[in-house]
């Protein structure tokens, strides 16, 4: 039956080796078998697959979408992958709030309200959100902040915010704040400036000077910043441009992002795929499994036809719920984005190429400092990170002859048993990552680098041992007496004295880049945990308070310290906190001193 489908190649071991789609599925499955003249790259697939599995669709568009999510969930060796998948920033203003804010937003799509992007990185994200405050002067507080002020923040006394929170500006005069930097997002600015005009003349009509200044000030900012922006004469809509660069064995896709006319910036991909696949194979790859996990911009201009074009099209189209047009034959502005977008996809190529070759000098010095038998392929590195036990967090970074690994790096959320013991926490967090490595669930690494000095290695040979692993070379990484870069002990099992690389040395470098990096990974995650268990607060843990109640606490005495401070007959006072209710919340917050 000559239908449409999906179909995956499989091995002996049962893995997925390839996953493809077919207008006709019968005929492409059959073509594998029956091809005379297939490239290498087919042949050497072919050798290893061992039985295909099928799976009819209705429509093209069904397949497109199947074997996406195919591709995403195996991996297969043969298949054009993503090597970052990390979703995109965007700004998202909530529509739910009384007094909404514009704010930095990444993940699903979730909430009521508008998003607008995506941006090409976090930095560009907050720069513009900053540019905003500026501008409309929205609240950058979050809820929880906004909800307990009793009086303005520093951000009203520096004319970054008219200070809803105790109500200084009306609902209806913020909402005209709020919607027109919607319309600055949307790229209406004109239609902002025309408004603040009318406001600004309408303010002064009524005698209301210092209202009116504040409306020409912004006009004036907005005009400013309205000259420093790259527009494009030919259209204001919201495009992305692909560039394309490769010399065989590493390809750089960079895409441009515009944004209602402006240049806002790039990001160079580095997807992977097998040797000898051609440019119109790559490129169709990258653009269905790019833009069919995210939402896709109205333009998107590629140098080359797809294949797939018009069932991509459409099914973006359907997906986004606004129309996407794929376009190769480009003149104008668009065909200049493409020359500078195929521009920095060579240089984005160029300065990988060179990366790639000083990571791969690297990996071999290392291998010969620490006498390794064989070429090193993959290291690891743990660290730790805590607060005065507070929170701990151990961390797992990965590294190859490619650089850092990020898909493969893990986070160890530690028990408060191990707070504040550094080795407990080493070796909780090495057991638990090794013992999924010995069933080989996780690939083994060469080289296993933990930071610290002898107390850490032994903790790491201890885990070792118990798991029978006791033949994986482990490192200490010690940062010396003098405390600096440049000085690092290497403590290595069966050698007396710790080595010491020179400071300039090429292996000493990656094992400075490698720790730096298990030193960023895990004080980040510990940061993000610490500041998920401080949001809850003390208050919410007491029986019988809720969020009202604890609301007007907080507002009554000025914060958690001023509750703490207060006693009974003074939380007696507050609105909705009975006698009964005010002795348990004393109670919990001074158990030494109960009434």
């Amino acid at each position: 039956m000559h239908r449409p489908g999906v179909y995956s190649m499989l091995n002996v071991l049962h893995k997925v080796v390839y996953v493809g789609k077919a207008r006709d599925l019968k005929k492409r499955v059959s073509s594998y078998f029956h091809r005379t003249h297939q490239d290498s790259k087919t042949a050497a697939m072919m050798q290893q697959v061992a039985r295909v599995e099928v799976t009819l669709t209705n429509t093209e568009a069904e397949a497109l979408l199947l074997e996406y999510n195919l591709i995403k969930r195996h991996r297969p060796h043969y298949n054009i992958i993503l090597r970052d998948d990390k979703s995109y920033p965007y700004i998202y203003a909530s529509t739910e709030h009384r007094f909404p804010r514009l704010r930095f937003h990444r993940g699903p799509r979730k909430g009521k309200g508008r998003y607008f992007g995506p941006y090409p990185s976090a930095r560009a994200v907050r720069q513009t959100l900053q540019e905003l405050q500026k501008l409309f002067l929205i609240r950058p507080c979050n809820d929880n902040f906004f909800r307990n002020r009793t009086r303005p923040c520093l951000q009203y006394q520096i004319k970054r915010c008219t200070a809803p929170c105790v109500d200084l500006i009306s609902a209806d005069q913020y909402a005209q704040d709020i919607n027109a930097a919607i319309q600055f997002l949307d790229g209406k600015n004109q239609s902002v400036v025309d408004s603040f005009v009318t406001r600004m003349e309408d303010a002064s009509g009524n005698q209301q000077y210092e209202q009116a200044a504040r409306y020409r000030d912004q006009i004036a900012k907005l005009k400013s910043v309205e000259a420093r922006q790259l527009i494009s004469r030919s259209t204001n809509k919201d495009l992305d441009v692909i560039g394309f660069a490769s010399n065989g064995a590493i390809h750089c896709v960079t895409i441009l992002f515009i944004r209602n006319g402006a240049i806002i910036g790039s990001r160079d991909h580095f997807p992977r795929s097998p040797g000898q696949t051609e440019r119109c194979v790559l490129l169709n790859g990258f653009v269905a499994q790019y833009y069919l996990g995210r939402d896709a911009p109205r333009e998107i201009i590629v140098e080359d036809e797809l294949d797939d074009g018009a069932v991509l099209q459409a099914t973006l189209t359907q997906r986004c719920e606004h129309k996407v047009e794929i376009r190769h034959r480009v003149r104008g502005d668009r065909q200049r984005w493409l020359k500078m977008a195929n521009t920095n996809a060579a240089q984005g190529l160029s300065l990988k190429v060179a990366s790639n070759a000083t990571i791969r000098r690297q990996f071999k010095a290392l291998g010969e400092a620490l006498e390794f038998d064989g070429d090193l392929e993959r290291l690891e590195c743990f660290d730790v990170s805590h607060t005065s036990g507070e929170a701990t967090v151990a961390a797992c970074v990965v590294f190859n002859t490619a650089g850092p690994m990020k898909s493969d790096y893990r986070r160890f959320n530690l028990t408060p048993d191990t707070g504040g013991d550094d080795y407990g926490a080493m070796r909780e967090a090495l057991r638990r990552r090794y013992a999924r490595v010995k069933k080989g669930e996780v690939p083994m690494p060469d080289i296993l680098f933990v930071d610290g000095g002898k107390g850490q290695l032994a903790e790491a040979i201890k885990v070792l041992n118990e798991l029978e692993l006791n033949w994986l070379q482990v490192v200490a990484v010690a940062k010396g007496r003098a405390r600096r870069a440049g000085a690092e002990q290497l403590f290595i099992p069966g050698k007396k004295r710790p080595l010491q690389l020179p400071p300039d040395s090429a292996a000493l470098l990656l094992i400075q880049q490698i720790r730096d990096e298990a030193h960023r990974f895990a004080i980040t995650a510990h940061r993000q945990r610490r500041a998920k268990a401080r949001r809850t607060s003390t208050l919410e843990k007491i029986s019988g308070l809720g969020p009202k109640k604890r609301r007007e606490l907080l507002r009554q005495f000025g914060g958690l310290q001023g509750v703490v401070a207060a006693g009974v007959d003074d939380l007696v006072k507050v609105r909705g906190i009975g006698r009964t209710l005010a002795e348990t919340i004393y109670n919990e917050l001074h158990p030494d001193q109960p009434t």
